[in-house]
């Protein structure tokens, strides 16, 4: 199962037991007709080692189709999420949801900014984080036997938006050369053979597994070896 997480960065003041208290405390109900409602709370919540670790889920109204009849049922989105210290900055990770189920997912964007709301009663308290294009490049060109894709975006040629390599050695192709005087590289795939992990890595701090993998060994990947590489 592909595993999809998404980086933030705090900007806001952020005391751990403040925020756990906040956070405990977050519930939303949207009523509906016949006196169901809509939810929204955050479950399993903790604090360990200065890490919050929490669930935040969200309902939504399903809406399918039954022998020509238009059918009502009630789902929940399931969004982990961990609040991390990292040297002198706050980063926020959040897991994508695995499956729609038919109803549109609960975006990692979303949860971010409700978040905030709830911390900081405002959005923007909560922020995109970024990996540079050097740093994905440093990170390939130190050991290119261990990329398999790569894809550039920024291209400066007409008519062309993106540009991708796939294969071994790439850093030492002259095509590799060319498209790095013409763009820059939005996203790649790595081979983590320490960890056994297989991983694509996005500008935007999208880090998809594609390995076997449990999830805690994902996340502490993560922890360990993306966080460095935030701008």
């Amino acid at each position: 199962m592909v595993l999809v997480v998404k980086i933030f960065e705090v900007k806001e003041r952020f005391d751990p037991s403040t925020a756990l208290r906040k956070l405990k405390d977050f519930k939303e109900e949207q009523p509906l007709e016949g006196g169901k409602k809509l939810l929204s709370e955050i479950l399993d919540l903790k604090l360990e080692k200065g890490i919050i670790q929490g669930v935040f889920t969200k309902d939504f109204v399903l809406n399918r189709y039954y022998r020509g009849k238009p059918i009502e049922a009630l789902v929940t989105e399931e969004v982990p999420f961990w609040f991390k210290p990292f040297k002198n900055r706050i980063f926020l990770a959040v897991l994508a949801p695995s499956k729609a189920r038919g109803v549109k997912k609960l975006l990692t964007a979303y949860v971010a900014n409700k978040l905030s709301e709830i911390l900081f009663i405002k959005v923007g308290g909560i922020v995109e984080a970024e990996i540079t294009h050097e740093t994905l490049r440093r990170l390939h060109e130190s050991n290119p036997q261990a990329t398999k894709l790569i894809w550039f975006d920024s291209i400066d040629i007409p008519g062309v938006n993106k540009l991708a390599l796939a294969g071994t050695g790439l850093a030492d192709t002259g095509l590799y050369k060319e498209y790095l005087k013409h763009g820059k590289i939005w996203y790649a795939v790595f081979e983590i053979k320490k960890r056994g992990l297989v991983v694509g890595i996005t500008r935007n701090c999208v880090v998809t597994l594609f390995s076997r993998s449990d999830l805690s060994n994902f996340i502490q990947y993560i922890f360990e070896d993306i966080f460095p590489l935030i701008s």
